[in-house]
């Protein structure tokens, strides 16, 4: 064989061999508007010196004591990025680390492939983690000039936790990172199309933002085959400011729907529904006050693409305020109380990013399995909806838990993928147990409990929902009572109502708040009369909670000073303290008469006065109506479950949409 033949034999098996590779991850940075999150996406790590650059002594495991700046100029583009002398950056971030033990674990990917792309002198340093955070080298190698280099990595040792990343050091010059791609060779279960669906009340800014990230980010919608946005407000997107660039650069994979406000889980299972309707392989669900990393669209998609078996995946959510917070790696319900927002054992909530990055935190680098994952960002396949039908007609609250958990009981995994995530507006600026939304949050709680309680009764939920009740009553939180009560007689009517009352209960609910003075919001304290304190505080001291050992005889005697002592007449007229929402405690605000409250969001305050004869009503009734739906639990409980196939159904659903439509905008 000439030479010539063997050079192109060799070329041929490189053509060849590239083609068997495919990207499912690439390495990003961010835009212009996301430097304050860069640690997300690259960190300094440690700060090599020239001389341990050229005798090959760096540290195989950073040290968190180090310089840990990161250089925002140092961004090139979205995937570019200078090295300056001297210095080290490393993808050991949220964005950029490979989480192999989810790849291993739910994925027929076994081994990828690492390709780095730079220009200079330098090195490139791959490590691995395992299960209980641990650090090792796994190669390093020397680059100069316009390189290309490619590590083979295997997914084996993975079975618990544990990730792959790399750093790159330059020489003694700056160098430049071109680019990254983590790659597979594996099959590929299906190559699917997504349908993106937002739904939005009234929140035209985020959503005008939204679709113009999608706009500017056309690799993102590759499998995209429509982005639905689900309008049921009285703003509308398409009058707002800047509609019209976004539907130009949007084109025809663009269509808006306007229905009456069916709240969440009607705009979320509107947007299952046009999914299945129209073709797609998978629904990318999307709350509307988010702000997305569009690159998360293409890594949930081809995620979905390579697992075993039809799974949800999911995207994390980060604090919109503060944009390097991560909410939490993953959710569990507890199955005896009932309890959402419960990340998993050993899993910590709100981890700040900029104080500890990835390789510094152990406990990141267990996998962590989920019951669901918030449709802030979750993406369905749309052969599930076929097989278990759409969200519950609930409204909001629950809907996402509910659908989660009713799949896996289906065989339908879901997984939180790390690198995929929105921000999104914190629960920090919210109070959504009390007030109006206190109403769904106990309806749709005992509905999840008779449909997935393992435990004959519910387990805890009805004893913890009525120390709950004592516990608003003793805050003087009457209204929030009112709408658990009201709660508890819907579900007593069963699911046959559900739909029928998805898009009147909001406003029956509001209608009640006018009866409650702690439900009537002010914007300023002066706009209340003067306060008057009453008595002085025991020594000065002020109020403190009780200890586990007086709780008893404590609450106890709260609760016969709440029903049955007189009020000051000087209470009645006269605020006795001003109180921040983040000291509304249940154990302080038992100690007044009155007082001004200010709210989660800051905008407002309102007049909170207790009222025994109201407290003594709204006691009595709530313990008459949980002893209604605990004789009734096991009626209930067949009932809900025999009419849960059909009122998630794709029929049930489409008339509702249809007695809630207005005009659609193509």
């Amino acid at each position: 064989m000439s030479v010539a033949q063997q050079n192109n034999e060799m070329q041929a098996a490189e053509v060849q061999d590239a083609a068997a590779w495919t990207t499912i991850q690439r390495v990003i940075l961010p835009g212009e508007r996301g430097m304050e999150t860069l640690p997300l996406y690259m960190d300094s790590g440690v700060v090599a010196s020239a001389v341990e650059v050229a005798a090959g002594t760096l540290p195989q495991v950073d040290d968190p004591g180090l310089n840990r700046t990161v250089h925002a100029d140092d961004v090139l583009s979205r995937t570019t990025a200078s090295v300056r002398a001297g210095e080290r950056i490393s993808f050991g971030t949220y964005f950029n680390a490979f989480a192999a033990s989810y790849w291993k674990r739910w994925t027929t990917v076994r081994e990828v492939r690492l390709n780095v792309r730079t220009s200079g002198r330098g090195t490139v340093s791959v490590y691995k983690s395992n299960a209980r955070g641990s650090l090792q080298h796994v190669e390093t190698v020397r680059v100069q000039g316009d390189a290309e280099t490619t590590f083979d990595l295997s997914l084996v040792p993975f079975g618990d936790g544990g990730w792959y990343w790399f750093d790159v050091a330059a020489g003694t010059e700056e160098m430049l990172f071109l680019g990254a791609e983590w790659q597979t060779s594996a099959e590929r279960r299906k190559t699917g199309t997504v349908t993106v669906e937002i739904t939005t009340l009234n929140k035209t800014a985020f959503c005008i933002n939204n679709l113009r990230i999608l706009g500017d980010h056309p690799e993102a919608l590759e499998s995209v085959k429509e982005v639905i946005v689900v309008d049921q407000g009285t703003e509308k997107v398409r009058d707002a400011d800047g509609f019209m660039p976004v539907r130009q650069a949007l084109g025809d994979k663009l269509r808006m729907i306007h229905q009456n406000n069916l709240g969440g889980s009607g705009g979320f299972a509107r947007g299952m529904y046009e999914a299945v309707e129209n073709g797609s392989d998978y629904v990318l669900l999307l709350d509307d006050d988010v702000v997305i990393e569009p690159e998360s669209i293409v890594r949930l998609g081809i995620f979905a693409d390579y697992c075993k078996t039809p799974t949800l995946v999911g995207g994390h959510m980060f604090d919109l305020h503060d944009r390097n917070v991560l909410h939490t790696l993953g959710e569990v319900v507890n199955p005896y109380l009932i309890g959402p927002d419960e990340p998993n054992p050993g899993q910590r909530m709100r981890h700040n990013f900029a104080r500890g990055n990835l390789r510094d935190t152990p406990w990141m680098h267990r996998r962590v399995d989920v019951d669901y994952n918030g449709w802030w960002m979750c993406l369905i396949p749309t052969e599930v909806i076929r097989e278990i039908g759409l969200s519950l007609p609930v409204f909001i609250k629950w809907d996402d838990s509910e659908y989660g958990v009713r799949a896996k009981a289906a065989g339908y995994n879901t997984v939180s993928l790390p690198g995929s995530a929105v921000w999104h507006v914190s629960w920090i600026d919210k109070d959504d147990l009390v007030g109006w939304q206190a109403y769904f949050h106990t309806r749709n709680r005992f509905i999840y409990a008779l449909l997935h309680s393992p435990y004959d009764l519910g387990g805890g939920l009805l004893d913890n929902s009525m120390k709950l009740d004592v516990k608003h009553l003793i805050s003087m939180q009457y209204f929030t009572v009112r709408g658990r009560i009201e709660a508890m007689k819907d579900l007593l009517k069963g699911p046959d109502q559900l739909h029928a009352i998805l898009a009147t209960r909001l406003p029956d609910i509001r209608k009640i708040a006018q009866e409650y003075s702690e439900s009537q919001f002010k914007p300023e304290v002066e706009d209340f009369p003067q306060l008057k304190s009453g008595r002085p505080p025991r020594r000065g001291r002020g109020f403190s909670a009780p200890s586990y050992a007086t709780i008893v005889p404590w609450a106890a005697k709260n609760v016969i000073r709440h029903v049955a002592k007189p009020v000051k007449e000087t209470a009645k007229e006269h605020p006795q303290a001003f109180v921040p929402h983040q000291d509304n405690k249940w154990w302080r605000m038992s100690q007044y008469d009155s007082a001004i409250v200010s709210n989660a969001d800051g905008t407002g305050a309102s007049w909170y006065m207790r009222d025994p004869k109201r407290v003594r009503e709204l006691l009595g009734e709530s313990v008459r109506v949980y002893g209604k739906v605990l004789k009734n639990w096991p009626r209930l409980r067949t009932q809900y479950r025999n009419a849960l196939p059909q009122i998630t159904s794709m029929e049930a659903w489409k008339a509702t949409f249809e007695s809630n439509a207005q005009d659609d905008v193509k």
